[in-house]
């Protein structure tokens, strides 16, 4: 049988040549090294050849095709890296641009605040003194004067616990007795940050869990010109060198006597705005001169020793600094209120 195989071969390796992706090359592996090809077609006459013919015609058909096979491979390669190559082009990356900024966390704006809080009245030399948020009884209230069935007690909304006397605190005040017994008679300047709970309804104002910093100290000469002077110069600190500050007469059972810090309001300068209600002042904290049956509960003589304790609220110091509306908002976990700050 005479087969052109030098012919087969020159006009496929030619269709080869312009098929140049993956789809052009699978078609023609199907035209030329398929079942139908015309070298496979001929490897299928071999069977009907004479005995005399079989073994030339077979090695020619074998030859051809072994051709045609390595002309595929090395252009399905070519193809492949070319197509690697506008891959890479098409998505190139130009290492001179300047990279994508990570995403950073940031502080809550409850702890910035408690953090600004910290670092004043470090300088003032103040400690920073941790108790605990689980409190008996006797030290959330009996020992701070308010014993048993004391009207003040209805300040307080109180979660109690399945255990007797054992309760979530109410006001950071129990760690001032714990301090002063871990200190006594030795004096003493610390603040007490920490969490208060309360059972309350869930308002715009209002939580069943807050910060609070309390302050203490304790002396032979304290007076109540340390406190103001204290607290002026904490006011000064955190909202400016101009801001002013007024007291007004108030009632708390651990204290005496006892009073209300208020700031000029910065938002409207005192002239009197819906933040301050009108009235030109913020108050920012409670305060006074600890009271003798207190200063006795925690070690010291009230005869030689004196001290002042002041509470305040970072949260609600950080609503009327930025004119956040809902307290509700510090423990929602929303992203858009917490990238603001």
């Amino acid at each position: 049988m005479a087969i052109d195989f030098d012919h087969i071969v020159r006009d496929a390796l030619a269709a080869l040549g312009a098929a140049t992706d993956s789809a052009a090359l699978d078609a023609w592996r199907g035209t030329h090294l398929g079942k139908s090809a015309p070298v496979m077609s001929a490897l299928g006459t071999l069977g009907t050849l004479p005995k005399e013919e079989r073994r030339e015609f077979g090695q020619r058909a074998n030859q051809a095709r072994q051709a045609l096979e390595q002309a595929f491979e090395a252009a399905a390669e070519r193809a492949r890296a070319a197509e690697l190559e506008r891959a890479i082009t098409a998505g190139a990356i130009d290492v001179t641009l300047p990279g994508r900024a990570l995403a950073r966390g940031r502080l809550h704006p409850a702890v910035q605040t408690l953090r600004r809080i910290y670092a004043i009245f470090a300088e003032m030399g103040f400690q920073v003194y941790r108790s605990r948020d689980v409190e008996t009884d006797e030290y959330n209230f009996t020992l701070l004067n308010i014993p048993p069935h004391h009207p003040a007690r209805e300040m307080w909304d109180t979660f109690y616990t399945t255990t007797p006397n054992v309760i979530l605190r109410t006001h950071t005040s129990p760690g001032q007795i714990h301090v002063m017994r871990e200190r006594a008679p030795e004096p003493i300047r610390v603040i007490l940050p920490g969490m208060c709970y309360r059972y309350e309804q869930i308002t715009a104002r209002s939580e069943i869990q807050f910060y609070q910093v309390e302050g203490l100290a304790i002396g032979r000469h304290i007076t109540m010109a340390d406190l103001k002077g204290t607290l002026t110069a904490f006011a000064h600190a955190l909202f400016g060198p101009n801001v002013r500050t007024r007291f007004r007469s108030d009632h708390f059972p651990f204290t005496e006597p006892s009073a209300e810090m208020d700031v000029e309001c910065f938002v409207c300068d005192g002239a009197g705005c819906p933040v301050c209600k009108q009235s030109g002042w913020l108050e920012i904290l409670g305060c006074g001169m600890v009271h003798p049956v207190v200063l006795e509960n925690g070690g010291y003589d009230p005869r030689e020793f004196s001290g002042f304790a002041f509470g305040m609220g970072p949260q609600r110091i950080t609503m009327l600094m930025h004119k956040i509306e809902d307290i509700r908002y510090f423990f929602a976990n929303d992203l858009r209120f917490l990238e603001q700050f």
